[in-house]
């Protein structure tokens, strides 16, 4: 499953779509929403929500802010919006996922396994992420100058085009909003509750259901261990990247040392003998 539609509006007026294209139910309590704030390697300022609940084939889940206060130290959220929710995160919870603003990235996991990201983690793009290449996709701010482009990721109402078919399972990668996002502005909820996808049920679906049959232990780790990958399917290659996207360990072997390893969040990219390839997230404490 993957994010459908993120309202970034005023006041806290935040919601998160996820949509589910699979042809099974999916239960809820094993994701979380996690979010990166402005340009942090940890969630740990930002937040984590823990979900429930269980998405029906083909359906929606939406995620809104709790903040119905309306004396509340960081504003409220419109009673309309807060009612098309079919979860909301706790009154005065701050801070979680939910009081997102456009320059924290925001993570759907499901354990370790990174399952989709808006924005990417460890970049602060300044007011938000953009269209503009040239600038790397970021918007820069007003003691840098602000770039070129169009505003995504801030003050809008953004929905994943019908096109994408999975999420992006790899949180470091640029992030270039245009490619996988159409924007409406911050007070168009019309399409909240619904998402239309040209989804089917043939690779996609099986290679994401590969994405999460492999396990790193121990995870999180300490910057002496050894690590060892379990996987129902046939390795090929094991990649880890640092939060800069580079390469620090290649190999074939699914035992390695962490030797090269320093603290902080890793991505681990599985690459299986049949083709495929899976991405989670590793912790060094």
């Amino acid at each position: 499953m993957f994010f459908s539609e993120y309202l970034e509006g005023y006041g806290q007026n935040k919601a998160l779509e996820i949509y589910n294209p699979t042809s099974s139910n999916i239960d809820l309590s094993q994701y979380q929403i996690e979010r990166y704030s402005n340009g942090s390697t940890s969630s740990a300022a930002g937040g984590i929500t823990v979900l429930s609940g269980t998405i029906a084939p083909g359906d929606v889940f939406v995620i809104t802010n709790g903040d119905t206060d309306t004396s509340g130290q960081f504003g409220f959220i419109d009673a309309l919006l807060f009612a098309k929710a079919d979860f909301s995160e706790p009154n005065g919870s701050y801070p979680t996922p939910l009081h997102m603003n456009g320059n924290d990235a925001i993570v759907l996991m499901k354990g370790s396994q990174v399952i989709d990201v808006i924005g990417r983690v460890g970049e602060d793009p300044g007011v938000c992420w953009t269209d503009n290449a040239a600038s790397g996709f970021v918007s820069g701010t007003s003691a840098t100058g602000f770039n070129p482009g169009t505003w995504y990721t801030t003050g809008q109402t953004l929905i994943r085009k019908s096109t994408v078919k999975v999420g992006d399972d790899v949180a470091v990668d640029l992030f270039n909003p245009s490619l996988e996002w159409d924007t409406l502005p911050p007070t168009d909820w019309a399409n909240l509750g619904s998402h239309t996808c040209d989804c089917n049920t043939s690779s996609n679906i099986s290679e994401k259901i590969k994405n999460i049959n492999f396990s790193i232990y121990p995870n999180p780790a300490i910057e002496s261990d050894n690590f060892r990958i379990k996987s129902n399917f046939a390795i090929n290659e094991v990649n880890v990247y640092n939060i800069l996207s580079e390469r620090v360990i290649c190999t074939d072997k699914t035992n390695f040392s962490a030797q090269k390893l320093t603290k902080g969040t890793y991505i681990v990219n599985v690459l299986f003998q049949d083709g495929s390839s899976g991405t989670s997230k590793l912790v060094i404490k």
